[in-house]
């Protein structure tokens, strides 16, 4: 491979804990820096190269031009979380079961770090949910959800009204358990793991 110029950087999300995870992200590593591209991993993976940067998670991926995560689909979200406040990209390894947000397999790292010297990934842009709270008209928390948001009791004996509006306006109201607000990604996700279609 031959170097790059410099100034790009890649972040790995690694699932530290796993050690064929971990063992993925040094080969990954040595290549990637081999290419001359910078590589940060997060503090809690042990990466044994003198060029990678070990980083916390406040502001891993700034400045980065891709996020490589490797894990499974947990493993994706958070690296969803790292990625998004930068609004850089991210390309999945599946190391665990389903894999379902991922785009590469564990016997493809060869292909992935073709694909990120060369610059050959594609963006597939995905829906995102933002989630306000709010009690008595004051807003108390706000966040974002790749998957899903969930509205659920806090009481097991009782049930919970649901009014769902869109753009202020009603659209309809429900007694029930809790209520699940799930984007195109996360629904097809459940379908998928419980061994329904991708819809």
């Amino acid at each position: 491979m031959t170097a790059q110029p410099e100034g790009r950087r890649v972040l790995l999300a690694v699932h530290g804990v796993r050690a064929e995870a971990v063992r993925v992200a040094h080969d990954i590593a040595h290549e990637l820096v081999a290419a001359g591209i910078d590589v940060r991993a997060q503090s809690d993976v042990e990466i044994d190269l003198p060029h990678v940067e070990i980083v916390g998670m406040e502001g891993a991926a700034e400045g980065c031009e891709l996020v490589v995560v490797i894990g499974g689909d947990g493993t994706m979200l958070r690296g969803t979380e790292l990625a998004r406040p930068y609004d850089v990209p991210i390309l999945g390894m599946n190391l665990g079961h389903v894999g379902f947000l991922a785009e590469a397999e564990r016997d493809e790292t060869a292909t992935v770090v073709a694909a990120v010297v060369e610059r050959t990934w594609t963006v597939e842009e995905r829906t995102t949910l933002e989630v306000v709270v709010t009690r008595d008209g004051v807003e108390v928390e706000r966040t974002w959800a790749l998957n899903e948001a969930s509205v659920e009791k806090a009481a097991r004996e009782r049930m919970i009204e649901v009014l769902v509006e869109v753009d202020g306006r009603p659209l309809s109201r429900w007694g029930a358990d809790g209520v699940v607000a799930a984007t195109p990604t996360g629904s097809t996700a459940y379908a998928f793991s419980a061994g329904g279609p991708i819809v």
